[in-house]
This record gives C-alpha cells, sequence and structure tokens, in this order.
C-alpha cells in the first residue's frame, strides 16, 4: 500500500481558502463515503481514507495500491467547487515516509499555529474515529495513526512542548487585553458552546469579567456551560439584539453560514455609542463576515491573526522541537520498517505453504517405505536427502544459468540465504 496526504493549512493557504475546504462534522463522513466511492472508481484493490478538518487545515490520508494524490486533487477541488489550480497553488501532496512525517509533527503539535498546542490531538483522534465509523479507516491507516498518536503522547510527556504554548484561548484573552485593560470591567459573549467555546471561556473566566454570557442554538447545552461559569444562556436567535451589551464577543460555531452579519454588527456599534468592542472570530468557516473588521470601533480577529502572540520562549522551544522532531523522526523508521515487513506477509506465507506441501508429500513417502518394512535409518536419510533437494534444487539452477552478472547476483543471495550462519537455526544448543 502507498500511503498520501494531500491537505492546506495556515501556513499554506489564507482563511478564504481553508474556510470553502472546510468539512463540518456533520458533512465529514457523507464525505469520506464520497471520496472512497471516487478513489475506488479509479485506483484497483482497496482504498483507506481518513479527512482531517479544523480551523486552521483540511487533510486527507489516503492508502492505495499505487499513487492517489491526482484524484484526491481532483475530487478536493470538485467537492468544493475551487479549481484544481488554485488548490495545487496552496496545497501540499505527500507520500509514503513525508505522510507518515507529517502526521506524527501534525499530531505532536509541531505543525500549528500555536506550537504545542493540544486540542489538535483530540481533533485527529475524532478524524480517526469517523473513519472507523464509516468504514474507511482500513489495517494501514489504522495502524500508522495508533503510531501517530504514541509518537505524539511521548512528543508531549518527553519534551517542553507543550509547556511553551499559548493555546488559541490564551491567546484570544491576550487579544481582548490589548484593548481593554482590565477584563474585569468586560462583559463577554460565547457564541456557541462546543470544545473551542468551553476552552476560551475556562481563560476569560480566570481573569474575573463583570459578565459572562453564552448564546447557543441549543439553550439546555449553553445553560449547562454558562452554569460552569456562572454566566447566562441565551438563545442564538437573542443574540442580535443583545450584541451591544458585550464588551468581548467570541464566536466558535460550526455554521456553514455566517453568525453575525454586517448590518447586525453596525446596529451594535451605534446602540454602544462607538464605544469599541473586541470580536474574536475562531471558526472556520468564519462566523463573522469579514466586512466587520473595517467598522470603525470594532476590533475583529481571525485565527490568522493569533500567529504573533505564540513566538515566545524561542530557545526553549527550539530545543524542544529539536527532541521533538528526533523521536518523530525515530517513529516514521519505526512505522516503515512495519510497513516493509507487512508488504512481505504474502510471500512468507507463500514459501510456508510450499514447505507444507513438499514435508507432506516426502512424510508420506516415508511412511509408505516404513509400511514396506524398510529400515529406519534409510527412510530417514531418504527424507532428509530429497526435502533438502527441493529446497536447493532453484539455487543449483540458477546458478549453472544466465550471464555472468546474473549469476554474481544469484551467488551473492545464496550465500546471504544458506551460508551465512543463523542463531536459533539448528546446531547444537547447549548453552
Amino acid at each position: 500500500m502507498l500511503l498520501a496526504t494531500v491537505g492546506v493549512n495556515h501556513q499554506t493557504a489564507p482563511l478564504g481558502v481553508r474556510e470553502r475546504l472546510a468539512f463540518s462534522a456533520d458533512g465529514l463522513r457523507d464525505g469520506l463515503r464520497t471520496l472512497r466511492d471516487a478513489l475506488l472508481s479509479r485506483h484497483d484493490g482497496a482504498v483507506e481514507t481518513a479527512i482531517l478538518s479544523t480551523c486552521n487545515r483540511t487533510e486527507i490520508y489516503c492508502a492505495a495500491a499505487d499513487d492517489p494524490r491526482q484524484a484526491l486533487v481532483d475530487w478536493l477541488a470538485r467537492e468544493r467547487d475551487l479549481h484544481a489550480g488554485e488548490l495545487l497553488e496552496h496545497s501540499y501532496r505527500l507520500v509514503q515516509d513525508g505522510t507518515v512525517r507529517h502526521a506524527f509533527r501534525v499530531a505532536s503539535g509541531l505543525d500549528s499555529m500555536v506550537l504545542g498546542e493540544p486540542q489538535i490531538l483530540g481533533q485527529m483522534k475524532d478524524a480517526v474515529r469517523a473513519a472507523a465509523e464509516t468504514g474507511t479507516l482500513g489495517s494501514t491507516l489504522g495502524q500508522m495513526f495508533q503510531r501517530t498518536f504514541a509518537v505524539a503522547k511521548e512528543v508531549r510527556s518527553t519534551t517542553e512542548i507543550g509547556a511553551h504554548s499559548v493555546s488559541m484561548a490564551a491567546a484570544s484573552v491576550k487579544l481582548a487585553e490589548t484593548v481593554f485593560e482590565n477584563l474585569a470591567d468586560c462583559r463577554v459573549l460565547f457564541i456557541g458552546a462546543g470544545e473551542m467555546v468551553e476552552l476560551v471561556a475556562t481563560h476569560f473566566a480566570s481573569r474575573r469579567p463583570r459578565h459572562i454570557a453564552i448564546a447557543n442554538r441549543t439553550l439546555e447545552r449553553g445553560a449547562r456551560l454558562a452554569r460552569e461559569f456562572g454566566g447566562e444562556a441565551m438563545r442564538l436567535a437573542d443574540m442580535p439584539q443583545r450584541l451591544a451589551e458585550f464588551d468581548v464577543i467570541v464566536s466558535s460555531t460550526a455554521s456553514t453560514l455566517p453568525i453575525v452579519g454586517l448590518g447586525a454588527a453596525e446596529r451594535m456599534i451605534r446602540q454602544r455609542r462607538h464605544k469599541p468592542v473586541v470580536m474574536v472570530d475562531l471558526a472556520v468557516p468564519r462566523d463573522i463576515e469579514p466586512e466587520v473588521g473595517d467598522l470603525a470601533d470594532v476590533y475583529l480577529y481571525t485565527v490568522d491573526d493569533l500567529t504573533e502572540l505564540v513566538r515566545h520562549n524561542s530557545e526553549k522551544r527550539l530545543a524542544a522541537v529539536e527532541q521533538a522532531e528526533s523521536i518523530i523522526e525515530t517513529g516514521v523508521q519505526g512505522f516503515l520498517r512495519w510497513m516493509d515487513n507487512r508488504e512481505q506477509v504474502p510471500l512468507i506465507l507463500q514459501l510456508q505453504e510450499r514447505s507444507r506441501e513438499w514435508q507432506g508429500a516426502e512424510i508420506e513417502r516415508a511412511r509408505r517405505m516404513l509400511a514396506r518394512g524398510e529400515a529406519p535409518d534409510e527412510v530417514l536419510d531418504m527424507l532428509a536427502r530429497n526435502l533438502s533437494q527441493k529446497f536447493l534444487h532453484n539455487a543449483f539452477a540458477a546458478l549453472h544459468h544466465g550471464d555472468a552478472a546474473h549469476r554474481d547476483q544469484v551467488t551473492r543471495a545464496v550465500r546471504g540465504l544458506f551460508l551465512t550462519p543463523h542463531r536459533g537455526c539448528g546446531g547444537d544448543s547447549n548453552g
């Protein structure tokens, strides 16, 4: 099987491209099925796929009998109504060890906008779970991801990658504090009630803001999160009329359409009498229309605006990265050896079956000879001689045929196979 990855991330593609390529949680499984069917129509043999889609990346991982990268590009461009040339301009297309190394680096937080951020590991596990439940994962990708998670765990437990990271949540707080010196005087609104909002709300709650509110499509889920932070829950439908009450607005939903439009933002500014407001849009596709950022007194930040906030502790971070890269490279080589060994399994099984056939035939012949009363020593001698001749016959024939270069190649192979001592392959074992 050949491993391949086609994807875009925050380093290769602007937010406008990434949000067009993003898959919602509900659409991910349908996408996996459609992708598998598309690949099966172009490739012979088994095909395995998984899709990782977050605010910073959309990546397709694939295992197939031959190189699937062009098919992956064509499918993704067609599925997301993007010109293939534009996708090629912004994407990376990795194969074999490049795919394995990339997966290990992503899970370990080395490829994240926020170095060492832990959320990506959970997102990758969710992606693998979705592929498994959809029936597109397969044994090769399954093994690669299991080793990915093991390497990520080792990186996070033995290096200081995580210790020197600034999460998206912490970065959001820092952004707000560039506008409002004291968040304790602020009213904060969170739109959405998912994992990211919960994480960001935890960081904001540590600053003890004057008021916290959670606006969510499902009031019950929003209420649970609001109780955790001593805040208020509101229906998402009521949110546009109440925007003006809040100094900081953080949004992270799975909506495919903007939650806060330009008109709602303009009304908010008028009602606030041009008092500044910080808006942090952590969603991909975006929850807040980009034009809102052009309004006076609105400080709108997206996930791409967080990069500068995470450049700190450079020396310690560099040492941790070097240590992590070493762990990852060891893991990559180990997985590639597993793949090489796995490719030899069919041949090994064929050799074992041929050996059993020869053994069976010679044992049956020996039994007939013993039944006729022939001497056991002669029967054993015949059995050993015939088996040896069967195993060596093709080697002898190859040594006597072909040109000089071929015979030289055969000679080296025969010496390596039959004349190199191997422990445990016969002989005495007296200790």
